[in-house]
This record gives structure tokens, C-alpha cells and sequence, in this order.
């Protein structure tokens, strides 16, 4: 069964449920993306992470990304989490899960979908640094 599952959540991201029934016995692959908080960037000490989304624009957008994606690398099942709120140092902030008959498909898709979303999807980060500032990133950030 082939599908496309988007979703912006305030819940933890649980990698299983998003690999839970990705895959269909037509597929030789199945590649599982986590973007998780690190405690730094670009030579700064990071707390925690801070997502908003404008979540009705966010998911519509999500999904275009996510059919883009299928149409493009000829893959089956996709589907992609984001999380929204505060996040903490390890915590999963986007999953993104693709099966396809081939890996390299897979892998490419996952590839396409991350960086669209980073460009295109209306989320917006804030980090927290440890000496207490925040400070919104620009869209498109490592």
C-alpha cells in the first residue's frame, strides 16, 4: 500500500510509529531520516530548540514536497513528521521515513524531502543558548 502521511506535531516523535507499516512487500528499501537537536551551532552552545509553524500552511506544503518526491523518484510509501514547541538536546525534531523498490530512490527522496522542507516549509526555529539568549535562524539552516 503506497501513501503519503504528513503531520506537524507538539508530541515527542516516535521513529517505530513512523517506520510502522512504511514498507510494502514491493520494497527492497526503507530509509528512516531523524533531524535531532544538537547541543551546538556554529561555535555556540545550544539548550534547546524552539518550533512554530503556521501548522494548516505547514502540512498542505509538506505534503506537495512529499508527492514531489514520490512522483520524482518513483517511491511508494512517505511519510514525514515535524514537531513543533520546545525541544530539547537530543530530541527528535523531524522524521521522514521513504520506501521504495530500490535504495538508492530511497535515499535520494529523503534527501529531496528534507531540503525542500528546509526551504519551503513555514517553520520557524528559535535556539536557545546556554548563556540564555534565543535568536530566530534563518530559513534554510543546517
Amino acid at each position: 500500500m503506497q501513501s503519503l502521511q504528513c503531520s506537524i506535531t507538539d508530541a515527542i516523535i516516535d521513529p517505530a510509529a513512523v517506520l510502522a507499516g512504511t514498507s510494502s512487500d514491493n520494497d527492497g528499501a526503507v530509509v528512516l531520516f531523524l533531524g535531532v537537536v544538537r547541543d551546538h551551532n556554529d561555535d555556540r552552545a545550544v539548550s534547546h530548540l524552539e518550533y512554530e509553524a503556521y501548522t494548516a500552511m505547514a502540512e498542505a506544503e509538506l505534503r506537495k514536497v512529499g508527492q514531489e518526491a514520490r512522483d520524482r523518484f518513483d517511491v511508494g510509501t512517505v511519510r514525514i513528521v515535524h514537531r513543533i514547541g520546545r525541544l530539547e538536546i537530543g530530541e527528535v525534531s523531524v522524521a521522514i521515513s521513504v520506501a521504495s523498490p530500490h535504495r538508492a530512490a530511497a535515499y535520494e527522496s529523503s534527501r529531496y524531502i528534507i531540503e525542500e522542507l528546509k526551504k519551503r516549509v513555514p517553520i520557524w526555529k528559535r535556539e536557545g543558548y546556554l548563556e540564555g539568549e534565543r535568536v530566530w535562524l534563518a530559513g534554510g539552516t543546517k
